[in-house]
């Protein structure tokens, strides 16, 4: 008898809206995560303290963790503390480097994890990864995908505007994962998960259309749900693919070179356009090229404060960075005057438009 249908792991709730996490008690009782509140409670920097007094009226039996998060040793500290009781779930409630580190202190142990994110600078909030520094370097290590994921929207708009417009970067360039990851299947044979392609492309794409700006709620809402499908395309097909293409071996091999040029998000866009330039999709190309200039994002080089011939050095490096991974950089294969020749057209290209 044939397989009929799969199982796909999701959150048992997704909350995207505003006063979200002033109800996060009830939430988390209605779906049957924790009825009597018995949580641990995992706050980072700026504003996750302010939250956890928020939402503590309704988890009165929580334990509060405060964590300079983002480090393999941090993540495993924690995990350490965790022992200490049977939670039903740990909450963590931040950023990027906080709900990665309780992602992984959580599946360590195997306690759910509930992700309630202050910021929507990338689709770590939903997310089966955790992006761990250990020993200088970063890594990605697969966890379980939350239980639920709550995004405020009031603490988003009182956060940093970089780091929504980072998460902007990090969101469209899924639609240059998934080329790449076509590109892959086509050459290669390399098997494709068509469910995941449709939740990375279906978000990016409603994001990409969208005429407004990081101040108005349904854009926003439209950026969080799209960082969400893209964490949740992760999920489905087991890896990083539908998300990470030669956008993030760019991102990479910047970060390798010349660490602190910009945010994840801002790389990855830029990447992201780079290669679909390389791809010759010259209608998405501009349609990429006029989301990241109407929100500010870098398109040039210059724009991430690196020279020509830096960029050149990263385009070398890149496909080093992810060894496993066939993309439209592998895929050309340029050395450095090609690479050189190929960025000047690209320069003239945007100049175009």
């Amino acid at each position: 008898m044939p397989l009929l249908a799969r199982t796909v792991n999701t959150p048992l709730a997704i909350e995207v809206r505003r006063g979200a996490i002033a109800e996060l008690g009830a939430l988390l009782a209605d779906r049957r995560i924790s009825a009597g509140g018995d949580v641990a409670i995992v706050v980072g920097p700026g504003q996750g303290e302010k939250i956890a007094e928020l939402c503590r009226p309704g988890l009165g039996a929580a334990d509060v963790f405060h964590i300079a998060g983002g480090s393999l040793e941090s993540a495993n500290e924690l995990g350490d503390l965790l022992r200490q009781r049977n939670y039903d779930a740990v909450v963590g409630i931040g950023g990027g480097r906080t709900i990665d580190t309780a992602k992984y202190a959580a599946a360590r142990y195997g306690i759910p994890m509930v992700s309630v994110a202050t910021s929507l600078a990338n689709d770590g909030i939903a997310s089966p990864v955790a992006s761990l520094e250990h020993h200088g370097r970063k890594g990605s290590y697969g966890v379980h995908i939350p239980i639920a994921v709550v995004v405020d929207l009031d603490f988003v708009e009182d956060g940093p505007d970089r780091q929504t417009l980072a998460g902007i970067g990090d969101a469209v360039s899924n639609i240059n994962a998934v080329s790449d990851w076509e590109l892959a299947h086509r050459v290669r044979g390399e098997p494709i998960d068509g469910l995941a392609v449709t939740l990375a492309r279906t978000g990016a794409e409603a994001l990409i259309n969208h005429p407004g700006t990081i101040n108005d709620d349904d854009f926003l809402t439209t950026l969080a749900e799209a960082l969400i499908m893209g964490g949740l395309s992760m999920a489905v097909c087991g890896s990083s693919r539908p998300a990470s293409g030669g956008c993030h071996e760019i991102s990479h091999a910047v970060d390798e070179l010349f660490p602190g040029s910009a945010s994840h998000g801002a790389q990855v866009g830029l990447g992201a356009l780079f290669c679909t330039f390389l791809r010759e999709e010259h209608g998405r190309f501009a349609q990429l090229a006029g989301c990241l200039e109407r929100h500010g994002l870098p398109r040039l080089p210059a724009d991430i404060g690196l020279t020509g011939e830096q960029f050149l050095d990263v385009l070398m490096l890149a496909p080093s960075t992810r060894p496993d991974r066939y993309t439209i950089l592998e895929h050309l294969a340029l050395d450095r005057e090609q690479a050189r020749e190929r960025l000047a057209d690209y320069v003239g290209a945007l100049a175009k438009l």
